[in-house]
Parts: C-alpha cells; sequence; structure tokens
C-alpha cells in the first residue's frame, strides 16, 4: 500500500477551511437531548442480542495544572480530594452499566482519558480497575488494547509500574513542545529528562505501544524550534506520534484566551512546519496513518491500514471496528448499535443522575439509514485513502452514481485539482490528497453546511 505524502502548498491554500475531524459520523454536533436514558437503553438491547467485544472508555476530568492551549473537557485543581466523589460516583456508574451488558461479551479495548488520569493515585486507579473487572469482562491474557493517557510531569517509574500491575499494555504521552519560551507560554513546563524516563520506564516495564502527543501552531513556534523538538523525540523512536494542528478558538474555550494571538506562528510558518513534520517523519521510516498520525509499519495501526481494518472513533484511529463503545464519566461519549450517545458535560449534574439511579445520559443521535451509508463512506476514505464503490452497493443495495451524483460532481473538481483519482469503480486518493483527506470527506456530509463554522481549519 502506498502511504506516501505530498505537499502541495497552492492546493492546501485553496482547501484549508473549517471542518468536522470526523471522529464519528454524524459528528457530536448533531446529538440531541431528544435521545435520552430510554432510547440509550433500546439500544443496548440490540447490542445484546447482535453480541460481539466492548470497548470501553473513561473521562479523567482533572488537571493539576492549565494547558493554555486545552480545548479537553477538564477540571484545573490542585486538590486531590477532589476526585474522591468523582471516583465513587464513576464506580457506580460501572456497576449500572455493568447491569446492562451481557457479560460474556469480552472487553477487546479499554482507555483512560481526560483530563489527566493519572491525577488519580495508585490505590484509586486500583479501585476504579477493579470495579471495572467485576461488572465487565476484562481479558486475562494481556491480548486487549489497554491504553492510557499520562502526563510525564506527575509520572515516574514507580507510577508506570503500578500502570503495567493494572493491565494497560499502551500508553500515550503528553508533550507538545520542548522549546522553553514555548512551553512558558501555554503554561507547560516539562523537562526532556521527565518525559524520556517516562519514555523508558513504560518499555522497561513492556508495554507494547508507545504514542507521543505533539501540537503545531503553539505560540512562538518556528520551524526550527519545532525541528528540534521532533530531533530529540526521534532520537527515542516512539511507536506512534500524534502531532495535532493548535486551533485556536477562545470564544470557545476559555483557557485559551490567555494566549497572546500576536504569538501565533502565522499561517506560512505554519505550513513550513507541517511539511517538515511530514518529511522527517517519513525519512525515518514511519507511515502516515492519516490526519495528525505516524505509526511505525509494524504497529497496529500500520498494519490494520494495510488489511483494510483500520476504523475510526471518538478517541481517534483504532483497530477495533468490531467493538460497540461505552463512555463512562462527564461529557464521555459512546457508540452503541446505531446510536452515538454522550453523558452530562458537569460535576453536579453527573452526580445528581448517578445518586437517583439514573444512567448519565443526556443527549444522543439514532443514526438513519443515509447516516449508515454516509458513515461507511466517510469511514473507508478517512481509514484507507480509497473507496470501492462496489463494496458500498452491495452492503447498502443502493447505486452509487445515481446516490451520490452531485457528490461525484464534487470529486470529478478535486480530481482534475489533482486530490484523488475516480473512476467506475472508486475513489482512490493520491499522495496530494492525504493531508486534505477532511476536504473530500466533507464531499458526502449532508449536515455540514449549517454547521462548518463551528469546526477547526484543516490546516
Amino acid at each position: 500500500m502506498d502511504q506516501s505524502i505530498q505537499f502541495d502548498l497552492d492546493l492546501i491554500h485553496r482547501y484549508d477551511k473549517s471542518g468536522p475531524r470526523y471522529t464519528s459520523y454524524p459528528t457530536a454536533l448533531e446529538l440531541h437531548e431528544g435521545f435520552g436514558e430510554a432510547e440509550y437503553l433500546k439500544h443496548i438491547e440490540k447490542s445484546n442480542a447482535a453480541g460481539g467485544p466492548l470497548s470501553l472508555y473513561f473521562h479523567i476530568p482533572f488537571c493539576d495544572t492549565v494547558c493554555f492551549y486545552c480545548a479537553c473537557n477538564k477540571i484545573v485543581t490542585k486538590n486531590r480530594s477532589h476526585s474522591v466523589p468523582y471516583l465513587d460516583n464513576l464506580v457506580r456508574e460501572i456497576e449500572m452499566q455493568g447491569d446492562l451488558f451481557d457479560g460474556s461479551r469480552p472487553v477487546n479495548q479499554l482507555h483512560w482519558g481526560g483530563g489527566t488520569p493519572t491525577f488519580l493515585n495508585f490505590e484509586q486507579m486500583q479501585r476504579l480497575m477493579d470495579a471495572t473487572r467485576r461488572h465487565f469482562n476484562l481479558r486475562s491474557d494481556d491480548g486487549g488494547e489497554y491504553s492510557i493517557e499520562v502526563d510525564p510531569r506527575e509520572t515516574n517509574d514507580r507510577t508506570i509500574a503500578q500502570l503495567r500491575e493494572l493491565g494497560f499494555n499502551r500508553i500515550s504521552l503528553g508533550l507538545q513542545d520542548f522549546d522553553p519560551a514555548v512551553q512558558a507560554a501555554v503554561n507547560r513546563l516539562q523537562s526532556k529528562e521527565q518525559t524520556f524516563a517516562v519514555l523508558e520506564a513504560a518499555r522497561a516495564e513492556g508495554f507494547r505501544s508507545t504514542n507521543i502527543d505533539l501540537i503545531y501552531g503553539l505560540p512562538l513556534q518556528t520551524e526550527t524550534s519545532f525541528a528540534d523538538t521532533l530531533d530529540q523525540v526521534l532520537a527515542y523512536a516512539p511507536d506512534r506520534f500524534s502531532i495535532f494542528n493548535y486551533a485556536h478558538m477562545p470564544s470557545r474555550f476559555k483557557t485559551q484566551r490567555q494566549i497572546d494571538e500576536a504569538d501565533l506562528p502565522p499561517p506560512s510558518v505554519k505550513l513550513d512546519i507541517l511539511q517538515m513534520i511530514g518529511r522527517k517523519l517519513t525519512d525515518a521510516g514511519y507511515v502516515y496513518i492519516g490526519m495528525d498520525h505516524f505509526a511505525k509499519p509494524d504497529d497496529l495501526l500500520a498494519v490494520a491500514q494495510r488489511e483494510g481494518k483500520l476504523y475510526r472513533n471518538f478517541q481517534g484511529y483504532s483497530t477495533h471496528s468490531d467493538c460497540d463503545l461505552i463512555g463512562f464519566g462527564i461529557t464521555s461519549i459512546g457508540r452503541v448499535g446505531d446510536a452515538y450517545i454522550q453523558n452530562v458535560k458537569e460535576l453536579d449534574p453527573y452526580a445528581a443522575r448517578i445518586s437517583q439511579g439514573r444512567l448519565a445520559v443526556f443527549r444522543g443521535v439514532e443514526l438513519d439509514d443515509d447516516d449508515k451509508l454516509r458513515r461507511a463512506v466517510i469511514t473507508q476514505l478517512i481509514c484507507h485513502f480509497e473507496l470501492s464503490f462496489a463494496v458500498i452497493e452491495r452492503e447498502f443495495s443502493i447505486r452509487f452514481a445515481h446516490y451520490f451524483a452531485p457528490e461525484l460532481e464534487h470529486l470529478r473538481v478535486m480530481q482534475g485539482d489533482g486530490l484523488l483519482s475516480l473512476d467506475d469503480d472508486g475513489v482512490q486518493v493520491l499522495p496530494a490528497g492525504r493531508l486534505l483527506i477532511r476536504n473530500i470527506c466533507m464531499v458526502f456530509d449532508k449536515y455540514l453546511a449549517q454547521k462548518q463554522q463551528q469546526f477547526s481549519r484543516v490546516i
């Protein structure tokens, strides 16, 4: 499989507009409060009837300090006791949800995100994992993908050993940038020694996959400074990179108002950084998975992509398309059967619902036939850079050329621009189009016109 990318400045300038990241289709903006607990229960019943493995996501919202760039749902506090009532409610939610799902269904994927999951101490993390194991069928053979996001500033060798003992075998380290001026501008001071000590400890403890998170487009970044950060990380050769484009949206995310907009690199510099990232990582032997992700060729993401088994969910690229996803904690989003479901976003409503013995669901959406069809199309494009019309036609009993006649006209324009090749059999995204895969997917998004202003820019 050709997974190369081509950097075409003219195309990027012409196609750089706002659009979804397609961790779902329809996107989370289509979730509504007309879908609640009763509707969720119906989809759980259908899910149990269908069977299959599960994926669990736990949202731990607490952070010790605020990173100014952050757009996550988090609670910034140095008072560790604030996690105690939240953990109590989380355990009760695990019990309630566990009673609803068939206990024989194996959990093939588990992820703790946030916030900062390592805000919890070991006893709290052990309690959370023990509760999960009591109410769900966690694997005991270390064959699942059990991952956690960690902050190297508050993680050490002992923490890593404890996480491995709890059953985690994949780890993602937040970094963003090593440059001292950039770190000061975003209020995240983090040394090389802290970061690489955690990475090495994870390898020593037998974690099967290590990921480093970086962000380009932060204040005071230059191509040279970010290249230096990238070179230092490449020397330790993590299995995966997640390199995100910073989306400055202070009207939506209050913490971003503390960033001086005058310090943000101009678009031309961001494009220089992006081009440098692609060159360095591919020269170092990494495969471009898509969007912001690179991986070693033998990493499960790269293998799944080559085998046509890659999927995309609310945590990003995934190798487990067969799993229904259950979300726990505030703001978490799940996918069960043909529905997406989100929990309430704040602590007090979450605590109130759990104390009443109610699920924390406050909105969701049930996919109709057109949604499922378009989701399949977008998933194939964003995960595999190709689309077979025959596969879609067999699965959904349509004639692609008739159903998507207007969309094909848009694709023909993109073909003329060199983003893709289009024939009677399907679509192949070309190297120049892979960085712009979101634009290609947007052609098939029927909801986009009225919502586009609420998304970040593609590049």
